[in-house]
């Protein structure tokens, strides 16, 4: 790299001697390095430094107050995840010196009296070091924020197709399809009023719309047959946990991840009766407790093959009913709440 590239690199000179700081700068000028800061006091340098950003310091290292390996140790940490090269000028070039300043963070060294070619070749093979991590540094940023995007992208694409998935399962005994977006829009209600916060309960409405994609793997003969199911039946529509579980596995966003763990547990009851696992109180995860109670209320307040509609008084009544046993009863006072101020609304 030429001086002219380098030119307008931020160089730091620090030394308590005004001769020595002048004729460095002189030098520095007169080699094209037109944005030198010279500094007299380590302490203040020190200072300074975070906010200067450096690409270069030149150091001295016998100083008052704050002395020069005293200065390395302390800025070095603020540097660990860059190259950010010092080049200690200094009287003593002694090999004890050298390796004591080398073990608290220094690049180079240039011996007093130094030499105008030698100090500006070094000034220059350094700010060549530090441009070129800079321009890696740019680079690899550039990488990470298009791996980053991509990522995205095939993140979004992968929700968008089991989201269809879980539409063409809702079609299959719902007509309108609206189901799995009336549970999303309670399901989140309820988290808000659980506490939970704004993000993850933005999280969970996204998630609980496919709760019920395994029903796509149920036979209609099941999932629209009229009466009521055989034994034998109703295992059958069991597995519409474990198989919506099973196409949601391994997702790779937190949306995923929450949808399966909804789908696997949403049936679940607080008693322990449910399925599949016949998991039992806090052993539920929250988000299937939750989503257990905003499925069940949306299914009794909707026509199905082998049902007509409650109302939503008698919806709330049987949801109540079952706090305790089927639900968990700190996520039913959340419901309550919930469609008590919906109720109040459109009275």
């Amino acid at each position: 790299m030429t001086v002219d590239e380098l030119g307008s690199q931020r160089i730091l000179s620090i030394d308590d001697n005004p001769v020595n700081l002048r004729l460095l700068e002189r030098m520095l000028l007169a080699a094209g390095f037109d944005n030198v800061l010279s500094m007299d006091d380590a302490t203040k340098a020190l200072e300074l430094v975070p906010d200067y950003k450096p690409d270069l310091i030149l150091l001295d290292l016998h100083m008052p107050e704050m002395d020069g390996f005293e200065f390395l140790s302390r800025v070095t940490p603020t540097f660990l995840d860059e190259f950010m090269p010092i080049l200690v000028v200094t009287a003593d070039a002694t090999l004890e010196t050298r390796r004591r300043a080398l073990m608290v963070g220094a690049t180079d060294f240039v011996a007093k009296p130094f030499d105008m070619l030698e100090v500006t070749q070094r000034v220059k093979n350094l700010l060549g070091g530090r441009m070129m991590y800079k321009r890696q540094a740019d680079h690899q940023l550039e990488l990470e924020r298009k791996v980053s995007e991509r990522t995205a992208d095939l993140e979004a694409a992968h929700l968008d197709m089991v989201k269809r998935l879980a539409i063409a399962a809702e079609h299959r005994d719902d007509d309108t399809g609206e189901h799995t977006r009336r549970v999303a829009a309670m399901a989140a209600a309820i988290s808000r009023q659980l506490g939970i916060d704004q993000e993850e309960a933005a999280i969970i409405f996204r998630a609980a719309p496919l709760h019920d994609v395994g029903k796509i793997g149920i036979p209609d003969s099941i999932l629209l047959k009229p009466g009521r199911l055989t034994p034998e039946e109703f295992d059958v529509m069991k597995t519409h946990t474990t198989q919506g579980a099973e196409i949601l596995r391994d997702g790779g966003s937190h949306v995923l991840r929450v949808a399966e763990e909804i789908a696997m547990t949403h049936h679940e009851r607080w008693d322990g009766t449910g399925y599949p696992r016949g998991l039992a109180g806090e052993e539920i995860p929250l988000v299937g407790r939750i989503v257990a109670v905003a499925d069940v209320f949306d299914a009794l307040t909707s026509n199905r093959p082998y049902k007509k509609a409650w109302s939503v008084r008698e919806a709330v009544g049987e949801v109540n009913r079952s706090a305790g046993t089927q639900f968990d009863p700190i996520v039913v006072n959340a419901f309550n709440h919930v469609t008590s101020n919906e109720m109040a609304a459109s009275a």
